[in-house]
């Protein structure tokens, strides 16, 4: 897959308070980039844990489900565009099916 806006998940581990995210979301990336998935069943069969929502709409745990990955993809060209990584308040604050 090819993922868009890395410099997102960067500038989030570079924040002092996220710091500890860098590593779970190195793995995560390197992961998603090697993947080929179809469909979203795809992705739930790589990460179980992971929530299916609207619009194409993913959303990863990270970090030991301490911080929330939402990617949205478009399957046919198998991109995922990094659309928010954040805490749980920060999550519980957005519109999952809008970002």
């Amino acid at each position: 897959m090819r993922i868009i806006a890395v410099r997102t998940l960067r500038e989030f581990w570079q924040r002092s308070e996220f710091s500890d995210a860098e590593q779970p979301l190195r793995a995560w990336y390197a992961e998603a980039r090697a993947a080929n998935w179809s469909s979203p069943a795809e992705v739930k069969r790589h990460y179980a844990h992971a929530s299916i929502v609207g619009d194409s709409r993913i959303v990863f745990n990270i970090a030991g489900n301490k911080y929330r990955l939402v990617v949205k993809f478009n399957y046919a060209y198998r991109i995922g565009y990094v659309r928010f990584i954040g805490t749980h308040a920060q999550y519980d604050s957005i519109d999952v099916t809008r970002v």
